[in-house]
């Protein structure tokens, strides 16, 4: 059973999928004129301007609560097991997966706040599942429903829970011996506090630790590769050598193919910053404005932040230290790059960071989750979903359910179908509301 879902797995996040992610974001760049580019300065600006509108958090905590989802431990396992599998050259199509995916996550954050709306209780409701409905009509409802079932399965089982608590108990359990079964029971009292004080909570918690957990993580790679300057250079020819030719065999590295590079690069790169897949904008949905187009440019930074920054600087840091070539492989061998200059403390550090990466996933996939499962039942069963959300983030040091994390990938695929037809069906309005925005501003 396992190997079947395997290969669905390997199905569902092949090329089809990964060319029509890819493909949106092509479309939307050519449309949009480049705007990842021309309107990058203007994005960060707004991210610490003052928040006008109504919403329920400001524009930095939904893009640090976006963050603390994307940001994970994609970052250091994904970007390891992608440069080993295809070689270095798989870093230049991750870059290639997050220039596009950058205005794929702007059509996101501009569409969550055009077709939001307000759940029972007065809070925000936003995400594909409202603007399929509100933007492409209600009988595009069955569309919204299963990415909404989508959402809250990969929440409760698989992104959110399960494969976050095993990577924080499996690091402190190498690190420093702590027992996976009461580490779980600590996540899970932990996350009970935070969640069930709804969005204002977790997002006060993840303006605190995204910036923290990034700026710790940032310092520390950086430095290892400072340490490293000779290799800096001929390390990026290799990069963009090895996207376009084989690699061979060096070391315990056994070579890869440009395919390899590719799928690779890609499918680790919309893993890690999830553009195209629905998910940051449910957040973005609850941010303080009254303009589309400003939370779209906000929320692009997320994918910039995500992956031009921080999967850079984890690959860099694995390649100048030329651990890359060696047999390990995913978190042991970002720990080793680390390990490289700080020994002991470079491990450390990198158990902390890939601690607090999936702590915050925890925390902003229970938001994503509970704003699917309000879609579905309404606000009446909220306490419902976050007591199971609560339970299978306890259960993680007790488990070892290979399937169900296979599974869970495969939903979290899904995902990006219903999101994927939305946001070509709605690109007049993506398109429309852009220039009108910067032909009056």
């Amino acid at each position: 059973m396992i190997a079947f879902f395997s290969q669905l797995d390997s199905f569902v996040w092949g090329p089809p999928l990964l060319i029509l992610l890819v493909g949106t974001g092509i479309y939307l760049t050519v449309r949009l004129g480049l705007l990842q580019m021309t309107k990058l300065p203007k994005a960060f600006q707004l991210i610490f301007t003052d928040d006008k509108g109504e919403g329920d958090i400001s524009s930095f905590a939904a893009l640090a609560t976006a963050l603390a989802a994307t940001v994970g431990t994609g970052n250091i396992v994904g970007v390891a097991t992608a440069i080993k599998s295809g070689g270095p050259g798989a870093l230049f199509w991750m870059w290639v997966a997050a220039f596009f995916g950058m205005a794929t996550k702007y059509a996101e954050g501009l569409l969550a706040i055009k077709y939001r709306s307000k759940d029972a209780n007065g809070d925000v409701s936003g995400g594909p599942m409202y603007y399929i409905i509100n933007g492409m009509g209600a009988k595009w409802k069955p569309l919204a429903i299963f990415f909404a079932v989508a959402g809250v399965l990969v929440a409760w089982f698989g992104i959110g829970t399960f494969t976050q608590v095993n990577s924080i108990t499996s690091s402190l359990e190498n690190s420093f011996g702590l027992s996976p079964k009461i580490i779980s029971v600590i996540l899970g009292i932990l996350t009970a506090f935070i969640i069930f004080g709804g969005i204002q909570t977790i997002s006060k918690i993840s303006e605190k630790l995204v910036p923290f957990m990034a700026g710790l993580y940032i310092i520390a790679a950086l430095l290892v590769i400072i340490f490293h300057y000779k290799h800096i250079i001929p390390t990026i020819s290799l990069v963009f050598t090895s996207a376009f030719t084989k690699t061979a065999a060096i070391g315990g590295f056994t070579g890869a193919v440009v395919k390899e590079a590719i799928q690779k690069g890609i499918a680790r790169g919309v893993f890690s910053n999830e553009s195209g897949l629905g998910s940051a904008p449910i957040a973005a949905a609850a941010a303080k404005t009254e303009e589309p187009v400003e939370q779209g440019l906000i929320s692009m930074t997320g994918t910039f932040i995500d992956t031009i920054i921080i999967c850079t600087l984890t690959g860099l840091a694995i390649l100048v230290t030329g651990q890359w070539t060696t047999s390990l492989d995913g978190a042991p061998l970002t720990q080793a790059a680390f390990a490289d200059i700080f020994g002991n403390w470079g491990v450390i550090a990198l158990t902390v960071s890939l601690t607090l990466f999936a702590f915050t996933t925890i925390l902003g996939w229970s938001y994503y989750g509970e704003r699917c499962f309000e879609f579905l039942f309404g606000v009446r069963y909220l306490a419902l979903y976050r007591l199971v959300f609560v339970i299978m983030v306890t259960l993680g040091g007790f488990l070892s359910l290979d399937l169900i994390w296979i599974l869970a990938d495969i939903v979290n695929g899904l995902m990006a179908v219903p999101n994927l037809i939305a946001l070509l069906s709605l690109s007049p309005v993506i398109i429309k509301e852009t220039k009108h925005y910067f032909n009056n501003n």
